[in-house]
């Protein structure tokens, strides 16, 4: 079975879907790797490596797509590349099943066979195939290092001849895998932290790491089968609203991490709430790619109001490559171990595997997941 990865279609993308250690492991199971030139170079990983893993690398881009047996992508292909692969063959990555599932029809026409990484599910068994959560953890930690270096002050408490100087009061909105990742890194920099979440039921986590969690009456909340808040209703939003905007107004730093998983993201911190806030505040959105937590917020884009500066980050785990690659890496390499067949060296697509069940989107020229398909015209 060839493995193929490629140098990602994005400019913008620093991540690889495969690195070096990963093709190692693949070709001690008896796969076969072909990487494309360059497509760890945003790494420092050389073809070198790749070969010295055991791969070959190859400049011919659209041979080796044409020749994939399974392709390993961290974002969806363009069209053309997804037209050039083969009848029987498995795309795997980051592949957006709600964003645009139009473009995916050309892999049901081709008859090749999708796995959505974002649809795995988030449960023990699956874990470590989890590479939203892998992403999401490097991009909590990259919201509050981007923080502190745009602040205009420090974040620890400091006692010094010349007087003390108080900590910095960090706001984190959302205590999923990125904001409890946000949490342990503003406490580790010595930051004051609160940290809100609809869930009633991560109370715990958050104190556990040292935050104060900010109470919000609600009434019933729940979480999502992959792990995410459930949409509140207007009323609930009002009152969170309401919450939100004393506990903004005392922050130097607020961050945004609220999804909800295949719908836009909720809007939480309103332009009113933002001219509530004292000027050279810091608020960064990391749910700017699925509609924005924060009124006004821009993909990987700065936007002052009022004194009070505004970061969209799109995909913060890009702007730490290195490790991001090697979790999401691993990621792909644990999802293919557990199908793989050691006696053919073949994925063995159990289609009654719960992992296989959520994550195979199209299978047989079919689209398996109703939600998706009923996105598709």
């Amino acid at each position: 079975m060839q493995i193929t990865i490629l140098r990602e279609a994005d400019s913008q993308e620093s991540r690889v879907a495969l690195v070096p250690e990963s093709v190692k492991k693949l070709v001690g199971m008896k796969a076969s790797v072909a990487v494309e030139s360059g497509a760890g170079s945003s790494l420092n990983v050389t073809d070198a490596d790749y070969q010295s893993a055991g791969a070959t690398v190859s400049s011919d881009r659209k041979a080796l797509i044409e020749a994939a047996d399974l392709l390993a992508v961290v974002n969806r292909p363009s069209a053309e590349d997804m037209a050039c692969l083969k009848s029987g063959a498995m795309l795997i990555g980051f592949l957006r099943p709600f964003d645009d599932a139009d473009a995916l029809g050309v892999l049901v026409e081709r008859g090749v066979s999708a796995v959505s990484v974002e649809m795995i599910p988030r449960s023990t068994l699956a874990q470590k195939m989890d590479a939203l959560s892998s992403q999401a953890n490097l991009a909590g930690y990259v919201a509050v290092v981007v923080a502190a270096e745009k602040l205009n002050r420090i974040f620890p408490m400091m006692t010094t001849p010349a007087g003390t100087i108080s900590p910095s009061r960090v706001f984190i909105i959302g205590a999923g895998v990125a904001g409890l990742q946000a949490i342990a890194t503003a406490k580790r920099m010595g930051a004051r932290v609160d940290a809100f979440d609809v869930r009633p039921e991560v109370e715990e986590q958050i104190k556990s790491l040292g935050a104060k969690f900010v109470k919000v009456d609600l009434g019933e909340t729940g979480s999502t089968a992959q792990g995410y808040a459930k949409q509140l209703t207007e009323e609930q939003l009002q009152k969170q609203r309401d919450v939100m905007a004393k506990q903004c107004a005392q922050s130097d730093v607020v961050i945004t991490t609220a999804q909800v998983f295949g719908r836009k993201a909720p809007l939480i911190v309103t332009a009113e709430m933002i001219q509530g806030m004292k000027p050279g505040s810091i608020v960064i959105d990391l749910a700017v790619d699925s509609g924005g937590n924060v009124d006004g917020s821009k993909p990987d884009q700065e936007v002052v109001v009022n004194g009070v500066r505004i970061i969209g980050i799109g995909n913060g785990a890009r702007q730490v490559p290195v490790h991001a690659s090697q979790m999401y890496s691993s990621n792909i390499v644990n999802f293919i171990a557990h199908f793989w067949n050691k006696e053919t060296s073949q994925l063995d697509l159990n289609l009654d595997d719960e992992i296989m069940k959520g994550s195979l989107i199209i299978h047989n020229r079919e689209v398996r997941n109703e939600n998706i398909r009923n996105l598709m015209r």
